[in-house]
C-alpha cells in the first residue's frame, strides 16, 4: 500500500527542522543515491557515531525514500520521540520471539511498499579502534535472503569528527565535511534459494561486511584490515559500552536489530 498523506507529512516536517540543523553543523557531500535500486531495499550503513542515523536518512528522503529504522520499544513510550516514531512508521524491537517476528514482518512490509529499511549489521558502534566495520550480525542477511530484496552498503566518513564514538556532545567548530556513499548492492544471488542454515547466513553476512569495508576504504581513501574487527575475540561486550568507558548512550536502533537478530 502507498504511503498515507500523514505520514508523508510528518516526514516532511522532520525534514524541514533536522536538514538546515544538519547543513548548519556540517558539510555533506553525497555519491551513489541516484543509482539505488528500485522498488524496496535493505539499506546497510556502516556505525562510527550516534548521529550516524541521520546522517544517513537525509540523503535517502532527499532522494525519495522515507527510511524506517529498527529502534527499541521503550523508545515508543518517550514522550514527543514515541509520537514521532510511531508517526514515521519505524519498527519496534522488544526482547521477545513473538515481537521479533512482528518486527520481520514489519520489515517486510516497508520493503513490499518500495521503501528503505536500514539495518546496522554491527549490532552498535564499532569497536574497531581505527573505526572500520567490524563483524556484522545475520539480522540483514536473513531478512535479505527471506525476502530477496538488494543489499545496499552504505558508507560515511567524517560523522566520528563531529560526534565522536559515545560522546555527548558535537564538536562544530571548525566546521567538518562528512561524505556519504550509496555502493552497488551486495551480491547474494547464488545464496537466495539455499536452505538458510547458519553457515549460510554467516557467508552473506560477511559479503555485506566485506562491501562496506571496501566501499568505505575508498571513501577514506585508505587500507582496511585483512580481517573485520571481531569484539568477542578482544573481550568487549557484542552490544552497548563494552569496554569503552568515555561518556555517552548507546545507539538504540542499532541495538534493537541486534536483538531481532539474536530472536530469529
Amino acid at each position: 500500500m502507498a504511503e498515507s498523506l500523514k505520514t508523508r507529512a510528518v516526514f516532511g516536517t522532520l525534514a524541514s527542522i533536522v536538514r538546515p540543523a544538519m547543513a548548519a553543523i556540517m558539510a555533506q557531500k553525497w555519491t551513489g543515491f541516484k543509482d539505488l535500486p528500485q522498488g524496496g531495499f535493505i539499506a546497510c550503513p556502516n556505525h562510527t557515531s550516534e548521529i550516524d542515523p541521520l546522517v544517513v536518512a537525509v540523503p535517502l528522503y532527499v532522494n525519495g525514500y522515507l527510511p524506517r529504522f529498527l529502534a527499541k520499544d521503550s523508545l515508543f513510550r518517550v514522550p514527543v520521540l514515541g509520537t514521532f516514531l510511531r508517526a514515521t512508521g519505524q519498527i519496534p524491537v522488544e526482547r521477545t520471539g513473538l515481537s521479533a517476528n512482528r518486527s520481520l514482518k514489519a520489515a517486510r512490509s516497508v520493503i513490499d511498499n518500495s521503501g528503505a529499511i536500514l539495518i546496522y549489521t554491527e549490532g552498535t558502534l564499532t569497536r574497531d579502534p581505527d573505526l572500520w566495520p567490524m563483524r556484522g550480525k545475520t539480522g540483514a542477511a536473513r531478512l535479505a535472503l527471506q525476502t530477496g530484496a538488494p543489499v545496499v552498503p552504505i558508507v560515511h566518513w567524517g560523522t566520528n569528527e563531529v560526534m565522536p564514538r559515545y560522546a555527548k556532545k558535537l564538536n562544530v567548530f571548525p566546521r567538518k565535511t562528512v561524505r556519504v556513499h550509496a555502493g552497488a548492492p551486495v551480491d547474494l544471488s547464488d545464496l537466495r534459494d539455499r536452505p538458510r542454515t547458519r553457515e549460510i547466513l554467516e557467508e552473506a553476512t560477511s559479503r555485506i561486511t566485506n562491501a562496506l569495508t571496501r566501499e568505505l576504504a575508498q571513501l577514506r581513501g585508505e587500507e582496511p584490515p585483512a580481517v573485520p574487527w571481531d569484539p568477542e575475540k578482544h573481550g568487549q561486550a557484542a552490544t552497548g559500552r563494552g569496554s569503552f568507558e568515555s561518556a555517552g548512550t548507546v545507539t538504540s536502533g542499532a541495538e534493537a536489530a541486534a536483538v531481532m537478530e539474536s530472536r530469529q
